[in-house]
């Protein structure tokens, strides 16, 4: 059984079990983006280009778009409140890449958010960061992905 990593006997290998967790985490925040008016922030327009290539439908917020941070934040605060009940409790999925300096940035706009008690949903990152940073570090890479991902983001939301 060369190649499969999975001692739970599933048969799945080790890529197409890090594909499949990266697209049910990305499936999941495309249907509740969808449903119910969940926002993905991201970086900039080249990552809301890899969100639509997967499907997104509903709000895409881009960060960089020429006003501090503190003002965006304050933006979206007025815009999507603390809490989204419908979308499982949080009001927005913070979405910045998962290198050095998305980290820092999704550290300081989680942390700024929550000075306004936003409640924000970081999961999504992070599964997305365990499951892809040997292929990618960046979420515009997902563009290129988004063949590979479709099948396994499809499975989690069945338009």
């Amino acid at each position: 059984m060369a190649g499969q990593n999975r001692s739970d006997g599933s048969g799945l290998g080790n890529y197409e079990l890090r594909f499949s967790n990266a697209g049910q985490a990305i499936g999941e925040a495309r249907r509740r983006n969808r449903l119910f008016n969940w926002p993905i922030i991201i970086e900039g327009p080249r990552d809301r280009r890899a969100l639509v290539a997967l499907g997104f439908t509903g709000p895409i917020e881009v960060l960089n778009r020429g006003w501090t941070i503190e003002r965006v934040v304050a933006y979206w605060y007025e815009t999507y409140g603390t809490r989204n009940n419908d979308a499982g409790g949080a009001s927005v999925c913070l979405l910045m890449d998962w290198d050095r300096t998305g980290g820092r940035l999704q550290r300081k706009l989680a942390n700024l958010m929550q000075s306004f008690d936003m409640m924000v949903d970081q999961d999504t990152r992070a599964v997305l960061q365990k499951n892809l940073k040997p292929e990618t570090r960046v979420v515009e890479s997902l563009y290129g992905m988004a063949d590979r991902l479709r099948y396994y983001i499809n499975l989690e939301d069945r338009f």
